[in-house]
């Protein structure tokens, strides 16, 4: 399991099978106050200068409060369910070498517990590595394999399930990231999804290149006719019984992207594998919501592609025919995200849903924008605030931008109906790429007057992954940033009001 198992307790400090404790305290300015019942831990505190600084991490020796290993975490001033997530995940990322960690929360925080039981299942996450000494160096750095977390006597089974799910759409996502594109390829990737949702009420289909070519899918094509591993594009349905709102999703799947013939320099190249994590979490939203019964139909669709150079692969200045029947000017081959999410948009308005999420790892210029941490969030006004108030439930970073006019006015092609990239402007390239998708999301009836289907664009360039060190719950590498929001965003129906 590449995360912790996750079990809850109604004692204050969970000893049953525990190796170690956790406890998670404010900050330490009210002395004895802070820790009320338990202010027998502050000598033990205050002898290590420990003060409950926010994510401060450190053992404790503290016979006094418990017979089991301490550690303590701080939640610094006025924690809230964010704060408590963090410092959680911080503890039990960084407390190795114990198989069951026992986690206590000492602080007024709404559902303290269900933030230290994500921060702990999310904090826990470790991926099965490929080097050859793995196992020796797991032996001795091994996270926790099971995480009891003090909650009230009154939290039900389903409220346990949703943070677990949400934990393993997390860990599916993050494996699949760090999995080798020599290991992934369209196919392959394809096959992961009919795999992880055989067993749940979801059903599926796999276009080939064949089928692609033949319904006209031309930008998942012409991203995808340069490699030997050809496209594919999937479609996962979840549709239960009563269904009242229906939400579409759409994921960027470039299982490696070199740029093409607009052929990135070596070092972008590092890491292109992460190209696909927009599919990646789509698959993982979808498995989420069916393992949830969550009362929406929840549709899915995988935009798959390898992006490489060869005698066959689209040139600047092709033209390509989307699923739609508009025109392309391929400009820049490195800007073939939005090719194919173009087709999954087309793809997604035929359902005609209430609302459509397009999740892709698109621009650079996002990370420049926002920097690692932040997702950029683009679309219709109504559906934006409903994805931004599920990412803030979810303690997710996430930022609004804008889609101005005179930027749309960029995309004319001289020769056909749009150009994927503004090439020679380093002017806001995000807005230009959220432009052009929206020109592919459909209409809710028939007819130039119907209006278009609400729809959020999320750009997780900068987000996807964390190239430096770790923080709170989140190891270096992928992050699985925007799956919980998205879980989130559904079970409330993608609800735009």
């Amino acid at each position: 399991m590449p995360h912790p198992e996750i079990a809850l307790s109604a004692a204050v400090f969970p000893d049953d099978g525990a190796d170690a404790l956790v406890i998670a305290v404010t900050d330490l300015a009210e002395g004895r106050d802070a820790l009320g019942d338990h202010a027998d831990l502050l000598p033990a505190l205050e002898a290590i200068g420990f003060t409950g600084a926010k994510n401060a991490f450190a053992r404790v020796y503290a016979p006094e409060t418990a017979s089991l290993p301490v550690a303590v975490v701080g939640l610094g001033k006025r924690p809230d369910a964010r704060a408590v997530r963090d410092a959680v995940g911080t503890a039990v990322r960084s407390l190795t070498g114990f198989d069951t960690v026992a986690v206590t929360v000492l602080a007024d925080v709404d559902d303290a517990w269900r933030a230290a039981a994500e921060g702990a299942a999310l904090g826990g996450y470790a991926f099965s590595s490929y080097k050859t000494d793995a196992q020796e160096k797991a032996a001795k750095r091994r996270r926790a394999s099971r995480v009891v977390v003090h909650a009230p006597s009154s939290v039900d089974d389903a409220e346990l399930a949703a943070v677990r799910a949400g934990a393993e759409a997390v860990a599916l996502v993050k494996d699949l990231v760090s999995t080798p594109a020599e290991w992934q390829s369209p196919a392959q990737l394809a096959e992961t999804a009919l795999e992880r949702t055989r067993d749940l009420p979801i059903e599926a289909r796999v276009w080939d290149e064949k089928a692609l070519e033949e319904e006209g899918f031309g930008g998942i094509v012409g991203v995808g006719k340069g490699s030997d591993r050809p496209p594919r594009l999937v479609r996962l349905d979840y549709v239960p019984e009563g269904a009242q709102r229906h939400v579409a999703l759409v994921g960027k799947g470039i299982t490696f992207d070199t740029g093409g013939l607009s052929l990135k320099p070596a070092a972008s190249m590092v890491g292109m594998q992460e190209d696909m994590t927009g599919a990646a979490e789509v698959l993982a939203v979808v498995r989420a919501a069916a393992q949830l019964a969550l009362p929406v139909r929840v549709t899915g669709w995988l935009c798959i592609a390898d992006n490489m150079p060869s005698g066959r692969a689209t040139r600047p200045g092709d033209v390509l025919v989307m699923a739609d029947g508009t025109t392309v000017e391929v400009t820049n081959t490195d800007a073939e995200g939005r090719l194919v999410l173009a087709d999954g948009l087309v793809a997604a308005s035929r359902d005609r849903p209430d609302v459509i999420v397009d999740v892709a790892t698109l621009t650079g210029a996002i990370v420049v924008a926002l920097g690692t941490r932040y997702t950029g969030v683009m679309g219709d006004d109504e559906a934006v605030g409903a994805f931004l108030r599920a990412a803030d439930r979810t303690g997710e970073l996430a930022w609004s931008l804008p889609l101005p006019e005179y930027i749309a006015e960029e995309l004319d092609s001289r020769v056909a109906d749009l150009r994927n990239a503004n090439v020679g402007s380093r002017a806001a390239g995000s807005l230009f790429a959220g432009l052009f998708l929206q020109r592919f999301v459909g209409r809710r009836g028939d007819g130039e007057d119907a209006p278009r289907i609400p729809w959020v664009h999320l750009d997780i360039a900068g987000s996807a992954m964390s190239s430096g060190s770790a923080y709170g719950y989140t190891d270096k590498g992928p992050t699985g940033a925007t799956v919980r929001a998205l879980i989130d965003f559904v079970a409330a129906g993608g609800e735009t009001r």
